[in-house]
Formats: C-alpha cells, sequence, structure tokens
C-alpha cells in the first residue's frame, strides 16, 4: 500500500484564504478590521524567524499585525505590564508570546496574564480547563491544524480509535481533547509507554507528538491507518549538512498507511494558519458576531 500523501501546506493556503474572505466582510459589513499582536523577548534566531513569518501572513489576509520585539534582559513587570496595555486595547483582538522565554521569565505566569479571550495560542490555564470539559475556548495551534487535516480527510471520525504519541500541554493533551470532542476513542501514550508498538497497531488514528526523530516505524502502523507527524527534527545527513524530519520514519509508514503527512509541508504550515484563523475567531467573539465556519474546534 501506498499512502495518500496529506498536503498540509496546500491546506493552510485554503485555510488563510477562508480567514482572509471573513475578514475582508468584517471590514466592509461592520468596519472591523482584526489585530494580532506578537511579543518577542530577545533574539532568538529560530524565534524571530517565525515571528517574521506571522506578521507577514497576518498583512497577506488583511489583518493588523503589532511586533514588540523586546531586549533579552526585559524585566517581567515590563512584560506583564506590556501584556495589560494589550489587554486593554480594542484594536487587538489576539495577543501571542512568542516561546520560549528568557530564563528569568516565568512562562507561566506570563501566559496566564494573557486575557483569555484574546489567547489565540490557547495556552492560558482558562482556556485549557474550557477545552478539557468540551466548552468553547480558544484552542492551541497545531492540535487545531491537526483536527482540521483529519476532518478533511475522513469527514467524520466520530467511533475510530486514536493513538496520541506526547502528553505535552502544548500539543499532546489539547489534541487528546480534541479528538475526545470528535468522538473518537483516544489512547494517549508517550515514550515510556510499555508495549507502545502494540497500541499503535491498534489504532486508526495516530498522532506522532513526542519530540524523537523518526521513532515511529511502519511495523507500528495498522494497514490503511491515517498518519499526522507533528514532531520536526533537525538531524545530520550521512553527507553532511542537516535535514529535517518528523516523528514518524516516513518511508517505512508511507508503504503501510493510508494517509500520512510529511516533514515539512504537513503539519507545520497549519500552526500559522490557525493562529490567523484563532486570531478571526477571537475578533468576531469580542464583537458578538459570527464565527466563520470551518476555522474553530
Amino acid at each position: 500500500m501506498s499512502a495518500l500523501i496529506i498536503n498540509g501546506k496546500a491546506f493552510a493556503a485554503s485555510v488563510r484564504e477562508k480567514v482572509a474572505e471573513h475578514v475582508a466582510r468584517l471590514k466592509n459589513e461592520h468596519g472591523i478590521t482584526p489585530g494580532l499582536a506578537v511579543v518577542l523577548v530577545g533574539e532568538d534566531p529560530a524565534s524571530q524567524v517565525y515571528v517574521r513569518s506571522k506578521g507577514k501572513q497576518t498583512v497577506e489576509v488583511g489583518m493588523n499585525s503589532y511586533a514588540h520585539k523586546l531586549d533579552a534582559s526585559t524585566s517581567e513587570d515590563a512584560l506583564l505590564g506590556l501584556i495589560e496595555k494589550l489587554n486593554n486595547d480594542p484594536v487587538v483582538h489576539g495577543i501571542l508570546v512568542q516561546l520560549p522565554l528568557p530564563k528569568h521569565l516565568d512562562e507561566d505566569l506570563v501566559i496566564n496574564s494573557i486575557d483569555p479571550a484574546k489567547d489565540v495560542d490557547g495556552f492560558h490555564i482558562s482556556n485549557v480547563g474550557l477545552l478539557g470539559t468540551g466548552q468553547k475556548s480558544m484552542v492551541p495551534c497545531t492540535p487545531l491544524g491537526s483536527l482540521m487535516l483529519l476532518r478533511d480527510h475522513h469527514r467524520s471520525l466520530s467511533g475510530m480509535d486514536a493513538v496520541v504519541i506526547g502528553r505535552s500541554n502544548i500539543v499532546g493533551k489539547p489534541m487528546a481533547q480534541l479528538l475526545l470532542g470528535d468522538s473518537c476513542t483516544v489512547t494517549i501514550t508517550h515514550s515510556r509507554t510499555k508495549d507502545l508498538p502494540d497500541l499503535v497497531r491498534r489504532a486508526d488514528i495516530v498522532i506522532a507528538a513526542v519530540g524523537r526523530p523518526e521513532m515511529v516505524l511502519g511495523d507500528w502502523i495498522k494497514p490503511g491507518a491515517t498518519v499526522i507527524d507533528v514532531g520536526i527534527n533537525r538531524i545530520d545527513k550521512p553527507e553532511g549538512g542537516t535535514r529535517l524530519v518528523g516523528d514518524v520514519d516516513f518511508e517505512s509508514c508511507a508503504a503501510v498507511a493510508g494517509a500520512i503527512t510529511p516533514v515539512p509541508g504537513g503539519v507545520g504550515p497549519m500552526t500559522i494558519a490557525c493562529l490567523l484563523a484563532n486570531t478571526v475567531t477571537a475578533c468576531c467573539r469580542a464583537n458578538g458576531l459570527e464565527e466563520p465556519d470551518g476555522l474553530s474546534a
């Protein structure tokens, strides 16, 4: 069997197109322009690239982008003061503080200082609790993007067996909650799970988010299963240089699976697309307007 390659890059483009259409409608019909504020503390190279990409795509869909770049030595009080200002700014509908933060800053304290209604990363403890109890919340972008890809491929996930490999607060746990919300039977596993390959072999859906390069092998996969590879790992190439791989051994798994996401070009592009979608959703909720279809959980 040769798996269908799920093209996350193309699907993300369609999400951004829907976002742009709804942004235009908000402007034309209500005179409202959604605004996303991104806060970057320090000079982490990967974070700088990511923040630039977020700002570029925000503007491309017609939203306002507000970038706040702070020195690595910025005090916690100064950062919290900026977040309070953004919380109270009516033109800012979404706030994202780029992680990781410098070590002298308390990430949990900073994240939980964001207005939950503007927490477009979905990391605030209030949003975590709302998601866990099946209520309306802001949903973390990577799990939301993974769910969108699954819904597009399967239409209905009801009754399917899903295994999530990874228990992080950013991906694993919220992914499991989203799958439960779509009536899957969900098993959460991790790197220390006993008999992990046997558990994975029973799954109709496999979400790999454990952070170990090419850990999931083809003989772990149930024939015809859908594999969503969230991992992004840089490894050395034998001939020199490096390459990006996921948490799944792509070649062996693609030979067995029914559908699979590649790395790169799978889940990755969906993360920023869902950030934009979350910002539009937050804007609509703040103004008591109907939310766009297909852009939220």
